[in-house]
């Protein structure tokens, strides 16, 4: 191992999708207020390169938010790593102007995040993941102030240890299938979408279905009903069809950065209302133009006289059993109707994720973790996980945090924001950390 391997670190970042980005970004803007601003930081990421969905940058696809809510604007108006200064940058920011839209394609803010994150890519290191947190070999838990860290390569071999004073987790969220459904060749979740359609001879894709009443299950549906003209497609929705996204203004101010203090210093009788009232801003709802595009398609069909595109309210699947080179799907329509099978080429699963859990990846160190009576992680307005005072270093969360911050707590939405305060919060920690060295080299003591 290399001298590199043990140096200490202000902050290790774990997994580095959008969120961590953006704090990588606000971290590399702190350097500009001098050298006691600087902050010793590192990124590590199991992806051999920079990816976010790219399994669902369906050609047709855009954001679900203004391009203002970018990775830095909220937090910095005049931030270089706008996606602003991306379009100049690009010498694209004329025809968007004259596009007159506030919601870029899906593959374009693709784009603007790998542009981002070039240029804080001596930060980051690719093909590395973390499959060790504790603390220093020999360490008095009372005292340290540093944990360490094992990372592996592809391989699974442990390349490097290092240490910080911080880390940031923010591993993404985990793919959530029907229970008891099993993913394989034929059966995909939406996740891995165009990798797996991308294998596919289109020819053999005569009959899809795709399970699902969110945002990805309808975009999904009406990419396969495009690209296959061949094929039936039919939509198995566990509603009676999908509902739209509200986006309206004063439903969107769930999502401004003043709403996390709302949620999180609300009663508990604030935070139900908030899921209540609100949770068809983001989950399970679709945005009206997919919503009408869908529907228009139906139409045509039945005004030709086929029916290519299928939907099936308030179905769900019960069971799903490989039939040959077939799929046969069990569904149930209702909690009284009898379940039919029927058979697909293939069935993609658009049925969401569950929250990023932490506990296995911390190991021994969770048991200095504080919890909720829900045995949720007690967690601080800066996104701290609240410790043991054994526990001197800091453990953030990028993700698992909705119980505590609310809606935006993984979102886009309140990224530049939310990664400026875990900035402003490891900065402060820093020099409270500092304060403490210097009090106890004066009087002899040590602190590791």
């Amino acid at each position: 191992m290399n001298d590199r391997e043990h140096e200490t670190y202000d902050v290790v970042g774990i997994g580095f999708g959008p969120s961590n980005l953006a704090l990588a970004i606000a971290l590399e803007e702190y350097r500009a207020n001098g050298p006691e601003s600087e902050i010793r930081a590192l990124f590590l990421e199991r992806q051999s390169e920079f990816g976010w969905h790219r399994n669902m940058l369906l050609p047709s696809a855009t954001m679900q938010i203004s391009f203002l809510k970018d990775l830095v604007t909220f937090r910095n108006p005049t931030s270089n790593f706008s996606f602003v200064a991306y379009l100049h940058a690009s010498g694209r920011l004329p025809q968007f102007v004259n596009n007159q839209d506030f919601f870029p394609t899906r593959q374009e803010f693709h784009q603007y995040l790998e542009w981002a994150q070039a240029r804080v890519a001596d930060r980051i290191a690719y093909g590395s993941e973390v499959t060790s947190i504790r603390m220093p070999a020999g360490a008095d838990p009372e005292r340290s102030d540093r944990l360490r860290l094992e990372v592996a390569d592809a391989t699974g071999r442990t390349v490097r240890v290092v240490e910080t004073r911080n880390v940031v987790i923010s591993t993404g969220l985990v793919p959530s299938m029907p229970v008891g459904i099993e993913r394989d060749e034929r059966v995909w979740h939406s996740s891995e979408f165009l990798e797996r359609f991308g294998r596919m001879n289109p020819g053999e894709l005569r009959r899809v279905a795709v399970v699902g009443a969110g945002q990805s299950a309808a975009e999904i549906t009406r990419f396969l009903y495009d690209e296959l003209p061949h094929a039936q497609v039919c939509a198995v929705i566990p509603s009676y069809g999908y509902s739209v996204a509200d986006d309206t203004p004063f439903a969107n101010q769930i999502f401004d950065p003043g709403a996390v203090d709302d949620y999180y210093f609300g009663t508990d009788q604030t935070r139900e209302a908030f899921w209540r009232y609100h949770r068809n801003t983001n989950y399970s709802v679709v945005d009206d133009e997919v919503i009408r595009d869908l529907y228009r398609r139906s139409y045509d069909d039945e005004v030709r006289g086929v029916r290519r595109l299928q939907f099936l309210n308030l179905t769900r699947v019960t069971d799903v059993k490989r039939a040959g080179v077939e799929t046969r799907v069990s569904l149930q329509a209702g909690p009284d109707e009898e379940v039919r099978d029927l058979d697909f080429d293939a069935l993609v699963c658009a049925t969401g994720y569950k929250t990023m859990e932490p506990t296995q990846l911390l190991g021994d160190l969770d048991r200095h973790c504080l919890r909720d009576e829900a045995g949720r992680y007690r967690v601080e307005r800066d996104y701290r996980v609240v410790t043991a005072p054994e526990m001197r270093c800091g453990i953030y969360l990028q993700g698992g945090t909705e119980h505590t911050h609310g809606l935006t707590a993984s979102l886009l939405s309140n990224i530049a924001v939310r990664s400026g305060e875990i900035a402003d919060s490891i900065f402060a920690r820093r020099a409270g950390q500092k304060a403490e060295r210097t009090v106890h080299a004066e009087v002899g003591g040590d602190i590791r």
